[in-house]
């Protein structure tokens, strides 16, 4: 997915330097300068109104097995502190006893951690996709309105605020 963006990118780059080399070798008599927009991917997925829904969604779906992980974690630290508290009063079957829960408690809370991040990271990419495809729609919608040619989005090396359209597009997506 990275790679596809970064081909994207690397594309509307070229495009934007012929562009730019175009526009410097003079456009003809009459011809209208080129309008360029940019948009930040990053500052639209952290403020955009269906991103803070989607994250809030998340974290509603998560939080009964966030609780879950946090209560495993507590289990393992209340077991290893016993363990080097009393580990070395207590009957050496007792203590071995303790040690080999300490260890089944810890596996299954490094399964229970691995399986909640991996859950988290799928859904999180399920959500995000949904929200740069509802972006795209609309940043193709104003790209088309306003007469633009052509709409870069992150990664660039610069782009002047003059031509930073997202903050339109942020107001557009809470508009739907």
């Amino acid at each position: 997915m990275k790679s596809i963006l970064h081909l994207a990118a690397a594309a509307a780059i070229a495009v934007a330097a012929t562009a730019a080399s175009a526009q410097s070798a003079s456009p003809p008599a009459g011809a209208a300068p080129y309008k360029i927009g940019f948009v930040n991917t990053e500052k639209l997925f952290r403020e955009a109104a269906p991103a803070k829904r989607a994250q809030a969604k998340l974290e509603r779906e998560f939080a009964a097995r966030d609780a879950e992980v946090q209560k495993l974690t507590k289990q393992v630290r209340d077991l290893q502190s016993s363990l080097d508290k009393d580990g070395a009063t207590m009957a050496e079957s007792d203590r071995r006893t303790k040690e080999r829960d300490l260890a089944n408690l810890s596996r299954d809370l490094q399964r229970a951690q691995r399986e909640f991040r991996e859950d988290l990271n799928l859904r999180r990419n399920e959500e995000l996709a949904s929200l740069q495809e509802r972006a795209n729609k609309v940043i193709q919608q104003i790209a088309e309105a306003e007469k633009f040619d052509l709409i870069l989005q992150d990664p660039v090396v610069y782009a002047s605020q003059r031509i930073d359209i997202t903050d339109k597009v942020t107001k557009a997506l809470a508009d739907k």
